[in-house]
């Protein structure tokens, strides 16, 4: 059965998403919503960069999608500052019948001992009402730190620890505000971005950590362990996004930590660059720019890296392509599941059934 689907923002994961839409033999673009109104009336495949027309014209006429009755919605706008209200359009959504998938916000992937009972309670009524169901997923936080890690403990006899690391150059990563506001790139030292302000690490990535413990049975203390290290610029750097004089920041280390009886068990790190040649002290990829890896200490000791770039070499746009194509090929997952919210720890095995070159 084809599903019909409405794409949700043609940003730099939205983009990814209408191709990767459209590439899929079980799903059918039938709207595009978005933000800019320079956009409005433009063709998908236009936004998309197809090179060539889909027929399906944007509008920000979020009425006339909903009227659609689409079987689901795919969700890439950007949330990171707008979570509380990117939550409401998406309960909207559910409420309205529309299954959801979303790259954001993060903080949804696994939102248990994060967010207020009140607000989990209303979006399991909204699913409830609609019969939908939304879904939270990507890469980071996503498969790479929550099917991926899992898939290998059941490898182990003995775990100690579990550690997920992001190990990225994000020179060429274009989200100004991210870059700027939300890590502090290009900022002084002594000012305090919104991802270092106290709970806000834990927040984001904190569904890592608390997911993978509950795949693995963990009760962790409380609250979670948030670690971080800047480094300054040793000269000036320029990156797609913003630009970095001498002094100011140009690279982060974090942690955000699940501990039992005061000992680290599981581990969600990043190692954040802004260019290739900064901190050669901290672990770099074995291949190319950036990779996810995890560590799983105990017996046997066992480590995978996964790397990813695109067709141009580049990691960060792969990046927007793997985030887009998780959400994606899990449409019919999500629309099979119960209603409300479900998470990696719901959904059956998600492949990329029916891609294949023909």
């Amino acid at each position: 059965m084809t599903l019909r689907v409405v794409e949700w923002s043609t940003g730099t994961v939205g983009r990814h998403a209408i191709a990767g839409i459209d590439a899929h033999p079980d799903l059918e673009l039938v709207g595009v919503w978005v933000s800019d109104p320079a956009k409005v009336g433009k063709d998908a495949g236009e936004l998309a960069g197809l090179g060539r027309d889909l027929g399906v014209l944007a509008t920000d006429d979020r009425a006339a999608l909903l009227a659609l009755a689409p079987d689901a919605i795919v969700h890439t706008a950007m949330t990171d500052d707008r979570i509380f209200e990117a939550i409401d359009d998406l309960i909207s959504f559910v409420e309205a019948g529309v299954n959801v998938v979303s790259s954001g916000p993060v903080v949804l992937q696994f939102p248990l001992g994060i967010l207020d009972q009140k607000l989990l309670d209303r979006i399991a009524a909204a699913g409830a009402a609609g019969g939908a169901s939304l879904h939270v997923n990507g890469i980071d936080p996503g498969f790479a730190n929550d099917v991926l890690a899992l898939s290998m403990t059941s490898l182990s006899q003995r775990i100690d620890e579990v550690r997920c690391l992001e190990i990225a150059d994000y020179s060429t990563y274009y989200q100004p505000v991210v870059m700027r506001d939300i890590f502090g790139f290009g900022q002084p030292m002594d000012a305090t971005p919104l991802l270092l302000l106290p709970g806000v690490l834990a927040m984001g990535w904190g569904s890592v950590v608390r997911q993978l413990a509950a795949g693995l049975g963990l009760a962790l203390d409380e609250p979670l362990i948030e670690r971080h290290e800047r480094v300054a610029a040793d000269r000036d750097y320029s990156t797609v996004s913003v630009e970095i004089p001498e002094g100011t920041m140009a690279a982060l280390h974090f942690e955000v930590v699940g501990q039992v009886a005061g000992v680290d068990r599981i581990v969600l790190e990043h190692y954040t660059r802004t260019h290739p040649e900064q901190c050669p002290q901290w672990p770099s990829p074995v291949d190319g720019d950036g990779c996810y890896r995890i560590t799983i200490s105990g017996e046997p000791q066992m480590s995978v890296e996964f790397a990813h770039h695109g067709e141009n070499g580049d990691h960060n746009v792969s990046g927007m392509i793997v985030t887009a194509m998780r959400l994606v090929n899990s449409v019919a997952a999500v629309v099979d599941a119960r209603p409300g919210l479900v998470t990696a720890l719901d959904l059956p095995l998600i492949t990329g059934a029916g891609l294949v070159s023909r």
